[in-house]
């Protein structure tokens, strides 16, 4: 089963009320957003990392960067890196590369999720693909997948 059926599957099982859109496929978060008519701050990218605990997710706003440094600092890492192609298909068979859902509690993975995104009611994520789109409350998120919060976000404008 790939993941969009599943996720679909425990949205309904936990009585998560959600929306799911399509769209004609976007190989960016920036070209999702733009794909979705949404601004690109509101929609949730997810950046996977490597560290010396092992892999998780790093949610920021689609405009944004992932600052690692920070993000270990955060979670006490010693050790951190951004995962290879690689290891994101190994990782994630059921996902197109670069379209993670922000949930890795479907692959046993620690989430990190940026204030910015956690100080919204909605949050909105590709689902798996890169013509899907999944909206649901952010309260929601939050208790299905348990995240840490933290600042790590970084303007790409300033790099």
């Amino acid at each position: 089963m790939t993941f969009l059926p599943r996720l679909f599957h425990y949205l309904d099982a936990n009585k998560i009320r959600y929306s799911h859109s399509t769209h004609a496929p976007a190989q960016t978060a920036l070209d999702v957003a733009d794909a979705e008519r949404m601004p690109a701050h509101e929609l949730a990218k997810t950046v996977v990392y490597f560290g010396d605990t092992g892999y998780g997710m790093a949610v920021v706003p689609a405009d944004d960067l992932v600052d690692l440094g920070e993000v270990g600092r955060i979670l006490g890492l010693s050790f951190i890196r951004l995962a290879s192609e690689i290891e994101l298909r190994e990782l994630f068979p059921d996902c197109e590369l670069g379209a993670m859902a922000p949930f890795g509690t479907f692959h046993d993975l620690p989430v990190i999720v940026d204030k910015q995104i956690a100080q919204n009611e909605f949050i909105a994520f590709t689902a798996g693909t890169h013509s899907d789109v999944i909206r649901m409350g952010y309260a929601d998120f939050r208790n299905l997948v348990r995240p840490t919060i933290g600042a790590f976000a970084v303007s790409e404008v300033l790099i």
